[in-house]
């Protein structure tokens, strides 16, 4: 048998007590930084005890150094969950972006590899990494512990766009660099029924909003991917009041780095000219998040020919302006980010990620470990 194949046999060992270990994960989400529960859980379920690495991380070694990375992610989100499982969450939080599941698939991976360390392809370091969802970020954490490098670093992550049975493992940029935008126009304010003694900041904001919107399709080679979108919005406290100042929030994505930079100075210049034309100052701040998560070339062309072996099929082309902190470990080794399929997936009512009533079937733990597999074989390789 080869060591493909036994792995791969030992994973599917594991699933039944992932798949239950994932429920329980499921059932107490917590944020980034504060995932006590969730750790206590999954260190109970590895095959040896780990160690603490970023505060509520965890780190199960097998073998010796460098060899392979897989990481999952440990935190859940701010929102309330309205799946309706039996195993939903209850306080306010929920894994919404299938983290639950990543974590228990990786568990049954490194409890497999376990099983098979006297014949291992390569030294494997299981991560489960916090705050992934929200800054500071938990990769950047890793990094101020981790000195030594690996041969590759890897990840898996649940889509709702892709066909279930099939990974998306495409070389090159496959998601965006990615910039908290926060936007603060100070102007005059007063009595809605005299505008003309005030400078109005509501109206200028409502200017800077649609110009920003435009900046993409004039200031980027429309063959490449980028997106400015302003979701949030604050300003006044009554109807016949103007306020003195009025803000927003915004997230800008590219998955070319230089695009990410071009558009940062435009985003800036924009706001200060139409704030200045309306008599307001602008203030701009980033916080820049995410670089480009660039896939290895050989992983990837690995990966892709590992995949049937795992029973996947690879996916077409796939690139998307998500972002994601996995993208600061390439500086420990060449990396590899697989996207694995959950549309019509059996059981999986078609949500995307964040949403409220996002529910990847039992059946995904499966699928994300052989995925995981793929990627830890392929790095044996490279």
């Amino acid at each position: 048998m080869s060591s493909v194949e036994q792995l791969l046999r030992l994973v599917d060992d594991e699933l039944p007590s992932a798949i239950a270990l994932r429920e329980r994960l499921h059932a107490v989400p917590e944020s980034g930084f504060r995932e006590v529960r969730t750790a206590e859980l999954i260190a109970a379920a590895l095959p040896a005890e780990p160690r603490p690495v970023a505060g509520t991380g965890l780190v199960s070694r097998i073998g010796g150094p460098r060899g392979v990375l897989v990481r999952a992610e440990l935190d859940g989100l701010e929102i309330p969950e309205e799946t309706g499982a039996p195993f939903a969450s209850t306080n306010g939080h929920m894994h919404a972006c299938g983290h639950d599941v990543h974590s228990a698939a990786l568990v049954a991976l490194t409890r497999a590899v376990h099983r098979m360390r006297d014949e291992l392809p390569a030294p494997f370091t299981a991560v489960f990494q916090p705050s992934e969802e929200r800054h500071p970020s938990g990769a950047l954490a890793l990094l101020e512990e981790f000195t030594e490098g690996f041969d590759a670093v890897v990840a898996a992550h649940l889509h709702p766009l892709l066909a279930w049975g099939s990974i998306g493992v495409e070389p090159g940029a496959v998601n965006a660099a990615s910039d908290a935008v926060e936007i603060v126009l100070d102007g005059v304010g007063g009595h809605g029924a005299y505008p003309h003694l005030t400078s109005d900041p509501v109206l200028a904001l409502a200017q800077v909003v649609v110009a920003l919107h435009t900046l993409v399709g004039r200031r980027v080679d429309p063959t490449h991917a980028a997106v400015l979108t302003v979701g949030k919005i604050e300003a006044g406290t009554s109807e016949n009041v103007i306020p003195p100042r009025a803000r927003a929030w915004a997230t800008l994505r590219a998955l070319d780095a230089d695009d990410q930079a071009t558009l940062r100075e435009a985003v800036v210049s924009t706001i200060e000219a139409v704030a200045r034309a309306h008599g307001c100052t602008a203030t701009v701040r980033f916080t820049k998040s995410e670089p480009p998560l660039v896939n290895d070339d050989s992983l990837a062309s690995l990966a892709a020919a590992l995949a049937p072996a795992a029973g996947l099929a690879v996916a077409a082309p796939w690139r998307s302006c998500g972002g994601d902190d996995f993208a600061h470990l390439h500086r420990l080794g060449p990396a590899l980010m697989a996207f694995v399929g959950l549309r019509d997936a059996p059981g999986f009512r078609p949500r995307p990620l964040h949403h409220p009533e996002f529910l990847p079937p039992a059946e995904a733990v499966g699928a994300v470990a052989w995925t995981q597999a793929v990627g830890y074989l392929a790095g044996s390789r490279r």
